[in-house]
């Protein structure tokens, strides 16, 4: 019996022994480095690198449109990203919300994987967060070229983060960085200035968007200051600006230094504030696609400008490596992926990139040291941006949403970029700022009472759209409120002469230009304001004083009716803030912005740019006419 109990004793001892063991081994396998915050960022990406699986590492590398995406699908195949592509939303009008619900439910699916890595979600916020309804919609980055405004612009990139986060998005696309060479080109509004200086300068929008580096932070390494911050894009690598008659996606044929000296200034600045991704072009330097050459994207960007955040491709880029695009598909992943890109916008087929990644992965055509080159700049920027420890989004920042304070800050940056060219046929008879006090006055032309044509392209929808299609003011609602009660404004969008001579107007204000456009839909050979804009002009402006606003993405032919225009004012794409407008039309703030881009006489002369031997504008670089804000208006 006594021998009995000491077994039993001696069993129940190891049993304890061996469940505290048990225990102890089971708490220390529990402990995973790379789920700790305070380790350092690189020993977490080394400790998650190792445990990942081929299959795992590939599906970060992947980003899909949220079209196809769900919960499901984002565990299956370890979906790296999601992304809104233009226009793409949850819902017509969808709420804060409603982008809160779908961006955390995809999550979700990400979290439930056997790792738990988040999935990031990005989205074109290229002027405020332009796809979602009642956003505020700031000038397009044209126009912010022409206020010369590093400090606004920063701004602005803070206010957009805040925007994009109150809808639980953690990354734009954003900013352009591109030096537009040649108006002609569909994507001259997304370019600050022709000038390289200018858009070293507007590279402030990336500590605006991401913070601010601390005074002891490491220059060069993607950087990310906290939860209403989002994570940025310096586009498009490189050249994209340069293009053969300003056509879209063309090829750029300019020497290294050239290519260097211009096309590459905003990537120098970007990379030292930090900016956490680079999208490819589509566009070709000297005949290689740029999402297939190595030298510049591996070579330069990586090795040589020692960029340490991830490479992403534009929307199936790879695709358009062949032509036509998608020919080879198999060539298209095996050059892009060796070029250097780590992430790759495939909306839809991602199966296939996936498969194919795969295959030739295991049969050494893509070495897999290139795939750890990609997820380690993957992890690192996600690392960064903490969302491991922050990956769900709740509704306490959905109020940011078109809040006052940014809609006041665009309303500012809207009164900046405005560029006086002509005031009166001399100093001595100037037409602007126009009297608020007055009997009867006409507001005419399409571009008045539009918030979409103000806005432009990449708003609500890829393309934009005509119409009052967010929340804003327009000019001819700014011009309302600033005018005296006791001013009648008349509105006629395409008043015939005899109906502007009948009416006895004191003046007139005529508010025409482009309709929105985005990409190569706005490539233009002739760069004409389509009608009624011209015959508005003619009809209004030979009968009465007027003042011309274009809303225009970029310099276009308006040589041909200066000469009948009293005053003439660039408005570029001012965004939902028409208020501003309105501001310094009537004085009460002076005229201050500088054209960012040479504007021709007429298209023979395209490409024109600052310093060019034959130099011979309309209105030069650097033009804009002062006025004094009026006082007691």
């Amino acid at each position: 019996m006594l021998r009995l109990k000491m077994a039993k004793g001696s069993l129940l001892a190891f049993g304890i022994a061996l469940f505290c063991f048990c225990a102890t081994m089971k708490a220390e396998a529990e402990y995973l480095p790379y789920k700790d915050p305070k380790q350092p960022v690189n020993t977490r990406i080394k400790d998650l690198l190792s445990r990942m699986t081929l299959e795992e590492k590939i599906g970060q590398m992947v980003q899909i449109d949220r079209s196809v995406a769900s919960r499901e699908i984002m565990k299956k195949y370890y979906i790296g990203s999601v992304l809104s592509g233009g226009g793409s939303v949850p819902a017509k009008q969808a709420s804060p919300e409603t982008w809160v619900d779908m961006v955390n439910d995809f999550q979700k699916g990400s979290l439930s994987t056997r790792l738990g890595i988040p999935m990031i979600y990005g989205i074109d916020a290229v002027h405020g967060h332009n796809t979602v309804y009642k956003a505020t919609v700031f000038p397009h980055n044209i126009g912010l070229g022409a206020t010369r405004d590093p400090a606004l612009v920063k701004k602005i990139g803070a206010a957009t983060a805040l925007e994009v986060r109150a809808t639980g998005i953690q990354y734009a696309f954003a900013p352009c960085i591109a030096i537009c060479r040649d108006p002609r080109w569909g994507r001259c509004y997304e370019s600050y200035s022709e000038d390289p200086k200018i858009v070293r300068a507007m590279t402030e929008i990336i500590p605006g968007l991401q913070g601010e580096i601390p005074s002891n932070g490491r220059l060069g390494v993607p950087y990310l200051a906290g939860q209403k911050n989002i994570a940025a894009c310096a586009k498009h690598f490189v050249g994209d600006g340069g293009t053969t008659e300003g056509i879209n996606e063309n090829n750029t044929v300019i020497s290294r230094h050239g290519l260097l000296s211009i096309h590459m200034a905003g990537y120098y600045n970007a990379i030292i504030k930090g900016v956490s991704t680079v999208m490819i072009s589509y566009s070709s330097w000297n005949g290689i696609k740029m999402h297939a050459n190595r030298e510049m994207i591996t070579g330069f960007l990586k090795n040589t400008l020692r960029f340490r955040g991830f490479v992403i491709s534009d929307w199936e880029g790879i695709d358009r490596i062949t032509s036509p695009p998608h020919a080879n598909y198999t060539y298209s992943i095996v050059t892009g992926v060796n070029a250097g890109i780590d992430m790759m916008m495939i909306p839809y087929n991602y199966t296939e990139f996936i498969d194919g990644l795969t295959f030739l992965v295991k049969n050494n055509f893509v070495p897999m040291s290139r795939i750890d080159d990609a997820v380690k700049r993957i992890l690192r920027v996600k690392f960064t941006m903490g969302i491991f420890e922050h990956p769900l989004a709740d509704y306490s920042m959905t109020k940011y949403v078109g809040l006052q304070e940014h809609r006041d800050l665009a309303r500012e940056a809207v009164r900046k970029s405005l560029v006086l060219l002509k005031n009166g046929e001399s100093a001595d008879k100037p037409l602007l700022p126009l009297p608020k006090k007055a009997k009867r006055i006409l507001v005419a032309g399409t571009h008045a009472d539009n918030i979409g044509n103000q806005c432009g392209g990449w708003t609500i929808e890829w393309q934009g759209l005509s119409g009052n299609i967010t929340k804003g003011t327009t000019i001819l609602t700014g011009i309302r409120n600033a005018v005296d009660p006791t001013t009648e404004v008349v509105y006629s969008e395409k008043p015939d002469a005899e109906f502007v001579k009948s009416n006895k107007f004191s003046y007139a204000v005529v508010v025409v230009g482009e309709p929105p456009y985005a990409e190569t839909f706005g490539d233009s050979l002739n760069l004409t304001i389509p009608e009624p804009g011209p015959s508005t002009i003619t009809n209004v402006c030979g009968s009465v004083k007027c003042v011309v606003v274009l809303i225009t993405g970029r310099p276009v032919v308006i040589q041909p009716y200066v000469n009948r225009i009293d005053a003439l004012v660039a408005a570029w794409l001012p965004g939902t803030e028409g208020q501003g407008v309105a501001d310094v039309l009537f004085g009460d703030y002076g005229f201050t912005g500088k054209l960012p881009h040479t504007w021709f006489k007429t298209v023979d002369q395209l490409p024109m740019n600052v310093g060019d031997r034959h130099y011979d504008p309309l209105y030069p670089f650097g033009y804009g006419l002062d006025t004094e804000a009026k006082k007691g208006n």
